[in-house]
């Protein structure tokens, strides 16, 4: 699965994809989500979890330049080419 073809999925096709291909690294808490940070082969997922709602907002491959990438590198080492 390429990063175009993942993006072109739909949500419930993007969380299906997830669940039988990918693997949970991590979670953090981010505002009102609960993001859980997926490999994808040699790709980052997230997946926003909003609680108030109990559903899944988005999936999005991982924006490294996001602030979020500080919450997870508290928690695991990330490889160094995504860090930069």
């Amino acid at each position: 699965m390429t990063r175009d073809r993942f993006l072109a999925l739909t949500l419930p096709e993007r969380a299906k994809w997830l669940y039988f291909n990918g693997q949970l690294v991590t979670s953090i808490r981010y505002y009102r989500h609960k993001v859980n940070l997926y490999l994808l082969g040699r790709v980052y997922v997230e997946v926003f979890y909003n609680h108030q709602k109990d559903m899944v907002d988005q999936i999005e491959l991982l924006d490294k330049s996001s602030k979020r990438m500080n919450f997870y590198a508290d928690q695991i080492k990330l490889p160094g080419d995504i860090l930069h």
